[in-house]
């Protein structure tokens, strides 16, 4: 579980390129992930082995600068609510504006730590005209250059000297599933029709769980922690549909579990909301369940079901090997059905593969279908292990890993599949050089 850092600020101070600058480093080593990262906005950080969650508050306002003056409040009071620390950044080129001061009122309220960052503080001059935001009343700030990272170094010592520390909660080894999904999918339903018992009030106004709740839950043999992330949107204030605002609640929940049982209403389908949760999802590596809840209420035929589970498939591609449980949390249909694919996807989630076995397996599938040869030159794959992570990775032991492309790792990764049953799970493949 690691701490989560927000990035607050008016359009073009370089939020972006400061949270662009701060995860790439880390980026380019742990996501090297087929396909392309889905969002931007969100990514893993780490300095003087602290890691932590990064979130740049300023990607997910679309809309003219206008609309900004209305959001930015709404985005701020977010951050205060979900954030472990906030970084305020300004722009040292435009100075102190109405803006600025309008979210650093906000910021002075708030007992958690706020770094003001001074950004575009790229030349000496410059170092003379950042004094002026100690007018914002937040203290100590921090001159930096984002463009070329200036500055960041001092800026992180401070911002990991104050982050608190993060107990490792470890009471016991239940398995930890999280009911994730947007607001009104049905999240609080499932869980109270699962437990027998209405523990969340439930209705039909958007928002009213407070927060992620932890359920122990035990029944027909299962035993486990639902994680209820339900609501996702607390403040009575929040009426806009935000994609934001769904995200922020969610990273805490997936980060902390093991299975994600994703609710997405039938009704509204599977949206650009609900994928930037599935690749949340998918980027932490947890196991991931799609549960399509309000069933009853789509009209159907006989094809419904396959177009339904069709669309969604295109939609999560290359990560196509997901379960998706058709439920009504109303009629309680499937339900049940929901959890035994949950607890199946736990499983496969720490599958362990004998080293002898995997290679038994593999490498004759590998020596019918080498990778292709690169400027004539062979690769040729000796050896293959899984490594000892919480989540399947494989390391693949090759004379010229460097020219093994994408499309082969996807082979790999689909035979993987094939043979072992990791339904449900992203599975991580590396060629390494043996």
């Amino acid at each position: 579980m690691s701490n989560i850092v927000a990035i607050v600020g008016r359009p073009n101070v370089g939020k972006s390129t400061l949270f662009n600058r701060m995860i790439k480093r880390r980026e380019a080593i742990v996501d090297s992930v087929s396909g392309v990262t889905r969002d931007r906005h969100y990514g893993k950080s780490d300095w003087n082995g602290k890691e932590f969650s990064l979130i740049d508050t300023g990607g997910y306002v679309v809309g003219s600068d206008d609309i900004f003056e209305q959001e930015i409040d709404k985005q701020v009071e977010l951050a205060i609510d979900e954030a472990d620390a906030i970084l305020f950044v300004v722009d040292v080129e435009s100075g102190v504006t109405g803006m600025d001061e309008e979210v650093a009122n906000l910021l002075r309220r708030v007992n958690k730590p706020v770094l003001l960052v001074v950004n575009k503080v790229d030349a000496a001059n410059r170092l003379h005209d950042a004094t002026e935001f100690y007018s914002l009343g937040l203290g100590e700030y921090y001159p930096i250059a984002s463009i070329n990272g200036s500055g960041t170094g001092e800026m992180l010592d401070a911002l990991v000297e104050a982050l608190p520390d993060v107990e490792e909660t470890e009471e016991e080894n239940l398995p930890r599933f999280a009911v994730v999904g947007r607001p009104n999918a049905g999240k609080s339903s499932l869980i109270n029709a699962l437990i027998g018992e209405d523990r969340y009030i439930v209705t039909d106004i958007a928002g009213t769980t407070r927060d992620a709740i932890d359920t122990k839950y035990n029944r027909f043999g299962f035993e486990f922690n639902l994680v209820d992330t339900a609501g996702i949107r607390r403040k009575a204030k929040v009426k806009e549909d935000l994609e934001f605002y769904s995200v922020m609640r969610s990273i805490r929940a997936i980060e902390h579990s093991d299975v994600c049982l994703l609710v997405v209403d039938a009704t509204r389908g599977f949206d650009s909301q609900v994928q930037n949760i599935f690749w949340l999802a998918e980027k932490n590596h947890k196991g991931i369940v799609i549960l399509v809840n309000k069933w009853d209420l789509v009209e159907k035929d006989t094809s419904t079901v396959k177009e339904f589970e069709k669309h969604i498939r295109q939609q999560i591609e290359p990560f196509t090997d997901v379960p998706i449980v058709f439920i009504s949390v109303l009629t309680k249909q499937r339900i049940f059905k929901a959890i035994e694919t949950a607890v199946q996807v736990y499983k496969n989630r720490s599958n362990r593969v004998p080293t002898s076995k995997l290679n038994d397996t593999m490498l004759p599938i590998i020596e019918r279908t080498p990778p292709p040869a690169h400027k004539g030159k062979y690769v040729k794959i000796k050896f293959c292990t899984q490594l000892p992570t919480p989540y399947p990775q494989f390391a693949f032991f090759a004379n010229l890993p460097q020219y093994v492309r994408d499309p082969y790792k996807r082979f790999i990764e689909n035979k993987l599949r094939e043979q072992f049953d990791f339904n449900g799970v992203p599975v991580q493949v590396y060629f390494r050089k043996k």
